[in-house]
């Protein structure tokens, strides 16, 4: 089956222009005016529309068992919704228990997406250090196609590390030449200020934002970043949400270190009042880690974005219902945590971020495609509109408008954080593999036809630790005998 894309303006990280595309087995085969396309080839229109790279989200958590409960959106929902929105690959985490091998985690994971209707692949968590764990990583790295290792610096009790576990986590992935992924936030202080709000009586949602503030935050990313680089060791900070966690990346980017930032669409729009709502299920169905910020906050992760100090932006899609998050009821430390919005995203960005002025168009396809193909080196096969690129497209309308509701979404949940919000910039028709799989109304897809992506090791994110590692290098010196 092939597809071509006619009469739509291209666009890319750096790139605007006019041309057609043409797809055949998967992959772009002709981009250009007045394309020879063999007879009887599927026709999607995009005029007056802009053809872009499919959006990719490098941070979800499908049917994820966490804090006595599962996401309610598991391998095969949760990607539709993103492909109803324009997102066309996912990078998933697989989580272990602490006393489960990681190489056994992500076999499971694994056999969990097996119905996923586009293509993903996995981040991988480390949950404790051992040797059986070390001996892990370099078989997920060898055999398996994963690229970065997730590291919790919250949960305590549950999944947090210490900071000597990080230290020989971090090594062992600069020696594999994967990529240290990082949940910055101080676990013991979160945990302490927990127990310190209970003892108060606080128990509601508000206590979630008052036990994370971003000093938690902003502290655990500046560790993070020194450990990795007391190592050499590249480093990715997931959602970032507070200009103190910012403020370090910055510092240390200015400093030459190869340090990344995602930020959450979520985190650019939704303020902290939320965490107060006096309706409890309101106000818990909020509740993620880190928390909403006030409004300096939010705006100085736009600015990040404008900068480049930041270079992704993701959802942390990890869905849970009211019955879920009631779990927490009398005990706010209790409600699972987790938000959706992987539908959402491209839309939300466009309309704040495009439509004001914040970002241009090629901006927008860098933070929501490219880089994240780039920085997790699956770049050019993804977030590229090049000839042998896969087909992974959205023709991307950036003058229709649709109102965001729970009753409308195709999200598996019963809540949107951006609920009655009017966006204008919707996926018109998303496109994987070479076929519509979503055509502005209805989904036309297969269960379990998405493909694991294998990642290789030492992306071009390393080229920027070689110099320092030489300088850095253990060498002997002789010393002279002493004088007489």
């Amino acid at each position: 089956m092939s597809l071509l894309i006619k009469g739509g303006t291209v666009v890319t990280a750096d790139e605007t222009y006019r041309a057609d595309v043409y797809c055949a087995d998967g992959k772009i085969q002709a981009i250009g005016e007045n394309l020879d396309v063999p007879a009887g080839a599927a026709t999607a229109d995009a005029d007056e529309a802009y053809v872009m790279p499919g959006g990719i989200d490098p941070h979800t958590h499908m049917e994820l068992p966490f804090m006595a409960t599962v996401t309610s959106d598991d391998f095969f929902t949760g990607p539709c919704a993103g492909l109803a929105g324009g997102t066309t690959m996912i990078i998933d985490f697989v989580i272990p228990a602490p006393d489960e091998r990681p190489l056994d985690a992500y076999m499971t994971w694994r056999e969990r997406a097996t119905k996923a209707p586009s293509d993903y692949s996995f981040h991988v968590a480390i949950t404790n250090w051992n040797e059986q764990i070390h001996e892990d990583m370099g078989i997920l790295t060898r055999e398996h196609g994963v690229n970065s290792f997730k590291h919790f610096m919250a949960y305590k009790g549950a999944i947090m590390l210490n900071d000597e576990a990080l230290l020989n986590s971090f090594d062992r992935c600069q020696e594999l030449g994967a990529l240290c992924t990082v949940h910055a936030e101080n676990g013991e202080l979160v945990y302490y200020m927990q127990q310190k709000l209970l003892a108060m009586g606080i128990t509601g949602p508000e206590g979630h934002a008052q036990s994370r503030p971003p000093a938690v935050e902003g502290e655990a990313t500046n560790r993070a970043i020194r450990i990795a680089q007391a190592v050499d060791a590249p480093i990715y900070i997931v959602h970032v949400s507070c200009k103190e966690s910012l403020a370090a990346i910055v510092r240390a980017r200015s400093e030459g270190l190869p340090v990344f930032g995602e930020c959450l669409a979520q985190h650019l729009m939704i303020d902290e009042a939320t965490h107060y709502l006096p309706d409890f299920a309101a106000a818990a169905a909020h509740v993620m880690s880190p928390p909403f910020r006030t409004k300096e906050h939010r705006e100085a992760l736009w600015q990040g974005l404008q900068a480049g100090s930041l270079q992704t932006t993701a959802t942390d899609h990890c869905a849970f219902c009211a019955p879920q998050k009631a779990l927490g009821k009398d005990d706010f430390s209790m409600i699972p945590n987790g938000c959706g919005g992987i539908e959402d995203r491209l839309s939300v960005l466009w309309d704040q971020g495009v439509r004001t002025g914040k970002l241009t168009p090629n901006d927008f396809v860098r933070i929501t495609s490219t880089a994240t193909a780039q920085i997790f080196n699956v770049y050019p096969r993804k977030g590229a509109i090049k000839v042998g690129s896969d087909a992974d497209i959205v023709i991307f309308d950036p003058n229709a408008s649709r109102t965001i509701s729970y009753k409308t979404h195709h999200q598996a949940m019963d809540f949107n954080l951006y609920e009655g919000m009017t966006v204008t910039g919707i996926a018109r028709n998303t496109i994987s593999q070479g076929k519509v799989l979503w055509d502005g109304n209805d989904f036309l897809v297969e269960k379990g036809v998405g493909r694991y992506v294998d990642r290789p090791t030492f992306s071009p994110v390393f080229e920027a630790v070689k110099t320092a590692k030489a300088l850095r290098e253990p060498r002997k010196v002789e010393r002279a005998a002493a004088a007489e």
